[in-house]
């Protein structure tokens, strides 16, 4: 079961365009990257995905040669797969797992432009900082986020009550029967939140906790990777912190948490790895007085908000 996404129209417009830069999807874990690129390849008569991660063993072919036509010589050899411009999608997954991979996309741009290449990975803000020159101009980066209310919407089935929220204004509200509805929809997905199994899981079987122990499961999927940050920072204390959000999510954030041993320079090491990793966004105060907004930002005054209201 794929659930639809908003991106799925965006890729569609990129298959269709004569000339494309080879795409790279950001985003935390588990947010429906990979499974958006597989939809998009039931439209091409071959797909050639590389996961660096199931296969570690295909990084070799980008260790000596960045050339795009020989890579794709060996890809084709390799898995058996033509690859013809226009008829196949050539997908690299998990591709912060191998950083000559990344640096050869801009290649393709200048050599290849007219091949249909993605490329999906997380942890991606780590693998970039490791590039002195990531193919400005030339590659095109997409973030995707976890489900949105809308697409919680359509996930459920409710395209129509989906259509009436949209058409709503001031002038023309919703009817009552309409809101009390959508009201019961917003309660259901800010408790599942929008992670595309725990979605899809209680679409197919509502049942609130099976969804839970998969909630669960992600969310020490989650801890587990921070061992996989490749900095100087412990990964007990990205996890202390990271804790430590969740309790004060939405309140501003205060570094003098109880039963902390950390200095606020420690805390804020962790907080940043977090933003980068996609799982912490940080929302900061501004006096507002006048435009741009940001010139009265205040960075003592800060709210730490989660990508994801069921996590």
């Amino acid at each position: 079961m794929y659930l639809e996404r908003k991106i799925d129209t965006e890729l569609e417009i990129w298959k269709q365009l004569p000339i494309r830069k080879p795409i790279i999807l950001r985003g935390a874990r588990q947010v429906g990257k990979s499974s958006a690129v597989r939809n998009l390849a039931i439209k091409f008569k071959y797909l050639i995905e590389i996961n660096f991660d199931e296969n570690p063993s295909y990084s070799a072919i980008f260790e000596k040669d960045l050339d795009p036509l020989s890579i794709c010589e060996q890809l084709s050899v390799i898995t058996n797969t033509p690859i013809v411009i226009g008829e196949t999608l050539l997908f690299f997954d998990e591709i912060q797992s191998c950083i000559p991979a990344i640096s050869c996309l801009r290649y393709f741009y200048e050599k290849m432009p007219h091949l249909h290449i993605i490329a999906a990975g997380s942890l991606l803000e780590f693998a970039l900082s490791e590039i002195p020159s990531f193919g400005v101009g030339r590659v095109r980066s997409i973030f995707m986020y976890p489900l949105s209310f809308e697409e919680f919407l359509l996930a459920n089935k409710e395209k129509g009550l989906l259509e009436a929220l949209t058409k709503a204004t001031t002038q023309k509200a919703l009817s009552e029967i309409f809101h009390q509805k959508l009201k019961t929809y917003l309660k259901k997905f800010l408790i599942i939140g929008g992670m595309p199994e725990v979605v899809k899981s209680y679409v197919q079987n509502g049942d609130m906790l099976e969804t839970q122990r998969i909630l669960d499961d992600l969310i020490l999927s989650i801890q587990a990777d921070f061992t996989k940050y490749k900095t100087r920072v412990s990964p007990a204390r990205i996890r202390e912190v990271f804790n430590t959000v969740v309790q004060q999510v939405g309140t501003k954030f205060s570094y003098s948490y109880p039963n902390s041993t950390l200095s606020n320079i420690q805390i804020k090491e962790a907080l940043t790895l977090l933003e980068m990793a996609g799982l912490v966004y940080f929302v900061t105060h501004s006096a507002s007085n006048g435009i741009p907004v940001g010139a009265e930002i205040n960075f003592k005054k800060r709210k730490m908000l989660l990508f994801d209201t069921g996590i």
